[in-house]
């Protein structure tokens, strides 16, 4: 098998749950342990043709435990119009929990989607992975206060915060110094700049963006700006749709929200977000086990297509 075994390939395999196979990796035995002879036998027998190798992480989880790690979701992740863009944060998050041999408990009800309500059952699990562009900054605080374990999908700007987030800084950094090198003496910056953290992290990469009013051609043209950087995917699509012609250099500092397509030739920041996904779980997991809090970014990639030209193509 080309990819490393796990215990849910195990279970399969014998015909088991994947917490039978648990109980005989861990020789869990006793009176509260009804495993027959030849069952355990049969995953014994698995594992040694397959070369299974426990995940060291996963061997390190206190005993005891729930082996339960929540997802708390603060915007739908789940409808049409988002599912391109949470999905492989979800794929990761999935991916890692069961090489670790833990289930996974997606947390939804919130009231107003916040985390503590007199219904909140975010105790049932060991420890909770937060998802979503916009966190409640008063959830943060209360979870540090109260040495819940958990760890945030994106950087957040409220101390002792562990999270693990994308290095925006420095990937726009990267396509500021290759607009600059072709000539682009105006960068436009199309977006707020917040209030998410991510927002933040993006404009504050290059102080030299020219702030633009607008997406539509006319405030382009008033800035005299010869390349666009752009919040949002879809502002890139509509500025190359716009009409504007091949005068002007595009980037998008973003990822689709959608099903749409995505135009090749974009010059754009690509998001780890399936790494994203599973080092959260390492993350959370190592707190368990007493790790202090991590804040880690991980690197971006950029795309680059033909819409981030020479200025000297200008027109």
């Amino acid at each position: 098998m080309s990819r490393r075994v796990t215990q849910r390939d195990i279970a399969r395999m014998t015909g088991v749950s994947q917490a039978t196979v648990s109980l005989v990796l861990n020789n869990r035995t006793g009176d509260d342990v009804r495993i027959a002879p030849e069952t355990r036998q049969r995953v014994l027998e698995a594992i040694r043709s397959t070369g299974y190798v426990a995940d060291p992480v996963a061997r390190r989880l206190v005993s005891g435990r729930n082996r339960i790690l929540g997802v708390f979701t603060y915007e739908s992740v789940f409808p049409t119009g988002t599912a391109d863009f949470y999905h492989p944060f979800l794929v990761g998050i999935e991916e890692r929990a069961e090489e670790l041999g833990c289930d996974l408990l997606l947390f939804t009800s919130g009231r107003g989607r916040r985390i503590f309500h007199e219904d909140s059952r975010i105790g049932l699990a060991d420890g909770t992975v937060l998802l979503g562009r916009h966190v409640d900054a008063s959830d943060l605080r209360r979870l540090v206060a109260e040495g819940y374990a958990f760890v945030s999908v994106g950087r957040r700007d409220t101390p002792g915060v562990p999270y693990v987030g994308a290095d925006y800084p420095a990937a726009v950094a990267e396509l500021a110094a290759r607009a600059l090198a072709l000539g682009h003496e105006r960068i436009g910056y199309l977006g707020t700049g917040g209030p998410a953290e991510s927002h933040a992290d993006r404009l504050r990469a290059f102080p030299g963006f020219v702030h633009l009013p607008g997406a539509g051609p006319d405030a382009v043209r008033a800035a005299g700006v010869t390349a666009v950087f752009t919040e949002e995917f879809a502002d890139a699509v509509a500025l190359l749709e716009s009409g504007l012609g091949p005068g002007l250099s595009v980037a998008a500092l973003a990822e689709p929200s959608g099903n749409g397509s995505v135009p090749p030739e974009l010059t754009r920041v690509m998001i780890p977000r399936r790494e994203m996904g599973r080092e959260a779980v390492t993350v959370l997991t190592d707190a368990l086990e007493g790790a202090q809090p991590v804040q880690r970014l991980l690197p971006c990639t950029v795309h680059w297509g033909g819409t981030l030209r020479e200025r000297a193509h200008v027109r």
